[in-house]
């Protein structure tokens, strides 16, 4: 069964082209106008091994806030349109994952039902000229309501001790956290038989 989806998102403000393929090798092709956040999506494909392709053309003359927004967007729907009935996956995720002196713990559940909970320190406001930091819980906030699943991210250690945050370290590694969680959460079980992970019958 193919695990594969392609959104179109077209606003005034922006067009995504999104496609993904949950069953793939870590294929990438990202372009949305904002350098550390292809970087970004880049890990998601790496770590969450989905093929996954992503054209973001948007309004970069006023900020980043709408381009960055409708990117998760069209993501999140892609995730969950390419789940289909989430029969026989494992539903649920977990990654603990270092980058040098930061931990960050990520855990997801395909639940169909979106929830989003976002933790981490005061980080410096850019990272490169055009990723704004504040816009990371933005990204899981929109991508978990358009994926339609229950996300926590928690930056468990964010600097050495008398040290500031290294905001690069910081949010790289909750999107590595979060790909692993994903990957782990999409894979499938093989005692399940096919059989939707809940008791209710149906994500």
């Amino acid at each position: 069964m193919s695990r594969t989806a392609r959104v179109e998102r077209i606003t005034k403000e922006t067009k995504v082209l999104v496609e993904i393929d949950l069953d793939g090798t870590g294929k990438a092709d990202i372009e949305t106008g904002v350098g550390f956040y292809d970087h970004m999506l880049h890990q998601i494909a790496r770590h969450g091994g989905f093929d996954l392709t992503v054209h973001t053309v948007g309004d970069l003359e006023i900020d980043a806030h709408h381009t960055m927004e409708d990117t998760a967007l069209a993501l999140g729907a892609a995730f969950d349109q390419a789940l289909g009935d989430k029969a026989g996956i494992r539903r649920y995720g977990s990654a603990t994952v270092p980058m040098d002196e930061v931990l960050v713990r990520a855990a997801v559940d395909l639940s169909g039902r979106p929830y989003v909970v976002h933790d981490e320190p005061p980080l410096a406001p850019y990272i490169g000229p055009v990723y704004p930091t504040s816009m990371t819980r933005h990204i899981w906030e929109s991508f978990g309501q358009a994926a339609r699943i229950t996300l926590h991210v928690d930056v468990l250690r964010a600097a050495r001790p008398g040290g500031h945050p290294d905001a690069h370290h910081v949010v790289e590694a909750q999107f590595k956290a979060v790909s692993r969680a994903l990957r782990e959460a999409v894979g499938i079980d093989p005692r399940s038989a096919g059989v939707v992970p809940s008791t209710k019958g149906a994500l």
